[in-house]
């Protein structure tokens, strides 16, 4: 007698019906291999977990490299695209392979006490930068005069309508509409007049300080850019998505594009505030929002415009995407039902939890007198100092062939993510050792 299973087939492919180990594809055609029409249709959580990086922390980052440093930095931002692209496609071929989250993962293959270990750095990583997102919507809509007391439980709340009573696919694609806003940063850009031969100079030939200023933002440019949320949410919504094996490809691609696209528009905001800020000696700013108002004498009201509506979609997207990843984290780690299909009677903690967070950061975004943009910066230099951890366990995982079979790690995956984590595990030192010096009053390396 036959047996068959019906499954979710992957993006426009209908329903799957496997018959004594044969599939057929009911209701649905293959899409485009190539074209605009297939890149429309593989984008997905690659694109929206890298721009999710590009959020409040990671603009007023950008922002306060380009103010303090110019161009220095941007040779870095071209070598970490490769580190971010890397780790979120592991990220999406763990989640293809095995069909569950990176937690759930840690705690199989590793037992509780590192899951609880993994868990304490996942909420240490997460809470400050859920708080940050709510500080960067409250600093964009005050530029527009409202309130932050008005924006913030609005976002909060439509939100938190986005995810509970939503499905995965429309709170997908309102995520992906979100990403469009980034493309104000290209534009702010050019308009700023930047000197773009010393732009491609200083992308091409690096330039190294060892002061601690410099350490600070180099290890919290890293940590923005390849935060440890990224790659929990990339792995999550892959599993949610139910892509099978033999569709690997585009999830692979997904992740490249959005590696690319989100570390472009990282480029484009130090550039902006390097060709005005920078120049006119502007060089410390307090808030990503002092960094929109401060382009506009030197590149006009539509730059700080531009750059205003930037903030609030970047503060809006990761302030939906990171609840959501650590809800995720949290239930896999302790197996309980996670999903945004399911409702608050089916999956009480991940809804639970979500929730939490999501009244922690706008209750805490209120709170006045925050230190906002110190807070900022240090929170994205703390998930610099947290990355190596979850990129071990990644690192752990992927390369074991009985989890993952032929997607496990290459050899040159291999050099070049332990390669991202080593290098990064001495930056954080240097970075330590530099601060550490510096607060005894030892000058080492006779920087100002």
């Amino acid at each position: 007698m036959a047996s068959w299973r019906e499954g979710v087939a992957p993006r426009g492919q209908g329903v799957r019906l496997s018959i004594r180990g044969r599939t057929l594809a009911l209701r649905g055609l293959r899409r485009p291999r190539r074209g605009l029409f297939w890149l429309l249709a593989i984008v997905g959580p690659g694109l929206v977990a890298a721009n999710a990086g590009n959020d409040a922390g990671g603009i007023a980052t950008y922002a306060q490299v380009g103010a303090k440093y110019g161009y220095d930095l941007l040779w870095m931002l071209l070598l970490i695209s490769f580190s971010l692209a890397i780790v979120q496609e592991m990220a999406a071929r763990l989640g293809v392979a095995t069909g569950r989250g990176l937690l759930d993962l840690v705690r199989e293959r590793f037992g509780i006490g590192w899951a609880l270990f993994a868990v304490g750095v996942v909420l240490l990583a997460n809470g400050g930068v859920t708080i940050s997102e709510f500080v960067g919507i409250a600093a964009a809509l005050e530029l527009f005069g409202v309130s932050r007391f008005l924006s913030v439980p609005l976002a909060a709340v439509a939100l938190w309508w986005l995810v509970v009573k939503g499905d995965y696919r429309r709170v997908e694609k309102v995520f992906l509409a979100m990403t469009l806003v980034f493309f104000a940063y290209p534009v702010a850009a050019v308009l700023a007049r930047p000197d773009w031969a010393e732009v491609g100079r200083h992308t091409l030939i690096p330039t190294v300080r060892l002061d601690p200023d410099y350490l600070l933002l180099f290890v919290a440019t890293i940590g923005t850019t390849i935060t440890p949320y990224m790659q929990l949410f990339q792995q999550s919504a892959t599993v949610e998505r139910g892509v099978a094996r033999r569709y690997y490809s585009d999830e692979r691609w997904d992740a490249y594009i959005g590696a690319v696209f989100g570390n472009v528009v990282a480029a484009f905001i130090i550039i902006a505030t390097a060709a005005t800020l920078h120049v006119a000696g502007q060089t410390e700013i307090t808030t990503a929002a002092e960094a929109a108002q401060a382009l506009a004498p030197a590149a006009g009201p539509y730059a700080q415009v531009l750059f205003a509506v930037g903030l609030l979609g970047a503060s809006l997207l990761a302030a939906g995407v990171l609840p959501l990843a650590t809800a995720y984290s949290v239930s896999e780690a302790f197996g309980f039902r996670k999903g945004v299909n399911l409702d608050y009677r089916r999956a009480p903690i991940f809804i639970g939890l979500f929730t939490a967070l999501l009244v922690l950061g706008a209750a805490v975004a209120l709170l006045p007198g925050l230190p906002v943009f110190g807070l900022l910066v240090a929170i994205q230099a703390l998930n610099g100092m947290l990355l190596p951890v979850i990129l071990i366990f990644m690192l752990r995982l992927i390369n074991d062939r009985r989890l993952m079979g032929d997607l496990a790690n290459g050899p040159l995956y291999n050099v070049l993510a332990w390669a991202t984590a080593v290098v990064l595990i001495v930056l954080v030192a240097l970075m330590l050792g530099n601060m550490a010096l510096d607060a005894l009053g030892i000058d080492l390396f006779g920087a100002g």
